[in-house]
């Protein structure tokens, strides 16, 4: 069945449908990851957007239930060059055109991918629909794409109710606090000893204060940082108080908003796996996934509370904080990245050496 995908800048690329034939309006974005398009589709931080796979062909080892980030994809549209018919891997249960069938999520091939990806390079990400309709009024769909705005994302991706997640004989107790996390950063703390309850976005300061963690982590997620506005309040709570916290992505965001940062949007964001960023201290380049389409300002955040501790090679942006006085630090990449790379999964260890100092610290005190 035929189909269209309308950008915002009155732009048009007609292809072949793909997975619902529902109407889909949406902000488009663009990931430049050859693997991980399960993982890409079912990451919360995609909630309200339609994904472009600048790599040619998708779909090509089919879909599982094993890679999963999340209880169901997020992704409102996906957009790419090829899907494959079949899917060969040992593990294959599916194809990818049924997977999206199955989960209603609009899609289309046989579009110039790369041509796509330029113009949302170029022009910036912007608002699209994809649809089957063979008749429009472009003025219509132009109007109603430059109306449409993502929000309350947070919302509708956190958990509803706390969900633990035991290991036997933990080490430390951690919260998660879900503002869209994925499957992997639970799995992560779970192999390190760690019994992880997963907080919902809105769980106020004190009931996590009280709540005997010997850490805390703020996930990942979608939309504008600044929107969240009564979450931003209580992690300023959180950053007062003595626990370890580590952030990642939204959470990172989330956190230098808390202590008088800004946030700013990025013309195209970052969204792919390998993404080269800069430790600053140690003096080194580690490969990274990410998907954001905001950033902290470096210069906005004040040099007495945080320093820059990491920075995007190709841009210069700020990926991470390093907290003065605190047991804080922040990343805006993904450290938990499925299916990768995994070079900066050591900061996991590097959370809880603070939270093991911290144990001992109170320890001693008492």
């Amino acid at each position: 069945m035929k189909a269209t995908l309308i950008l915002s800048n009155g732009r048009t690329f007609v292809g072949e449908s793909i997975g619902s034939t529902e109407t889909r309006v949406c902000e488009m974005v663009f990931n430049t990851s050859m693997v991980g398009y399960q993982e890409i589709l079912t990451d919360p931080s995609y909630a309200g957007q339609g994904i472009v796979m600048s790599y040619p062909l998708i779909g090509n080892y089919g879909v599982n239930h094993e890679d999963n980030e999340s209880g169901q994809p997020w992704a409102e549209a996906f957009v790419v060059r090829c899907l494959s018919e079949r899917g060969s891997n040992f593990r294959n249960e599916g194809t990818l055109d049924d997977y999206l069938k199955a989960h209603n999520i609009t899609g289309i091939q046989n579009v110039d991918t790369r041509e796509l990806t330029k113009i949302l390079r170029s022009q910036g990400t912007m608002n699209g629909m994809i649809t089957c309709a063979e008749h429009f009024n472009m003025d219509e769909v132009l109007e109603q794409l430059r109306a449409y705005r993502v929000s309350g994302t947070v919302e509708r991706v956190s958990t509803p109710v706390a969900v633990h997640y035991p290991v036997e004989n933990p080490k430390y107790k951690i919260a998660l606090l879900d503002v869209g996390e994925k499957r992997n950063m639970t799995a992560c703390l779970n192999a390190r000893g760690c019994d992880v309850t997963l907080l919902p976005a809105h769980t106020p300061a004190a009931e996590i204060l009280s709540g005997g963690y010997d850490g805390v982590m703020l996930s990942n997620g979608p939309g504008d940082p600044a929107d969240n506005v009564e979450i931003i309040a209580e992690i300023r709570k959180l950053y007062d108080a003595d626990l370890p916290i580590f952030a990642v992505c939204l959470g990172h965001q989330l956190m230098a908003l808390a202590t008088g940062a800004t946030t700013e949007r990025l013309a195209y964001g970052h969204r792919g796996a390998n993404h080269p960023v800069r430790d600053i201290r140690a003096g080194r380049v580690f490969i990274t996934s990410q998907n954001h389409g905001y950033m902290v300002k470096s210069d906005s955040v004040d040099p007495s509370i945080a320093e820059v501790s990491h920075v995007n090679v190709n841009d210069g942006t700020c990926e991470g904080l390093i907290y003065k006085n605190k047991r804080i630090f922040t990343v805006q990449f993904h450290p938990e990245a499925s299916p990768g790379p995994k070079d900066t999964e050591y900061l996991f260890d590097k959370f809880l050496e603070m939270v093991e100092e911290a144990k001992k610290e109170g320890a001693h005190n008492a």
